[in-house]
């Protein structure tokens, strides 16, 4: 089993990447909270890897973090979800967070990544309440951490950043695009929107 990759970045063509180990290509998928962070083409990266073999196909995935890793293979453990919604999640919320949404029990927050519905969300904090600390890796602070979940405009600020966007032009942005009443995709398409003018 591949456990971890060290090597060249030569592919990031969301969602996916090639690295170059010592002449041979490897093919990940990876979430989007991984390819934000990744270095230039041409540079050395470090990847986390979980090796994925079906009947059909075999599938290899790469994160930056071992707590994205873990998050990944948890969330998968729930009936019904599978490696696309796993990937959709990380690519809206971080490890951290997603403990702390299961935790608390935050279906509403949850029913905001794509894919996931009101059901399944209540099926992924059922079925993971009693894992957080596999979640977390142990780190029960992370679930005490502060936040505003159920927040649009905090929501959308964070959502900014994972698409790349510093903290204060995250902040910017989400505030001038914000009007009474909207929710967070709605903030999120007008400050896109206003960053494209």
């Amino acid at each position: 089993m591949i456990g971890r990759l060290t090597g060249t970045l030569v592919l990031k063509q969301p969602p996916w990447l090639i690295v170059d180990v010592h002449g041979v290509g490897y093919e990940l998928e990876a979430p989007m909270s991984t390819i934000y962070d990744l270095p230039e083409l041409g540079q050395q990266v470090a990847l986390f890897t979980h090796y994925a073999q079906k009947e059909d196909a075999v599938n290899l995935y790469g994160f930056l973090r071992d707590d994205e890793r873990r998050m990944f293979r948890e969330v998968q453990k729930v009936s019904g979800i599978g490696a696309k919604i796993a990937l959709a999640l990380l690519s809206s919320v971080s490890a951290a967070e997603f403990a702390a949404l299961i935790h608390h029990g935050d279906v509403t927050a949850l029913t905001r990544v794509p894919g996931i519905g009101k059901k399944t969300a209540e099926r992924m904090v059922l079925e993971l309440r009693d894992r957080t600390a596999q979640l977390t890796g142990g780190d029960d602070a992370i679930l005490r951490a502060p936040g505003t979940p159920g927040d649009p405009m905090a929501d959308a600020v964070t959502a900014l950043q994972q698409l790349g966007y510093k903290p204060a032009e995250a902040a910017k942005m989400a505030k001038s695009a914000a009007a009474e009443g909207d929710d967070v995709a709605t903030i999120i398409r007008k400050a896109l929107q206003f960053a494209l003018r």
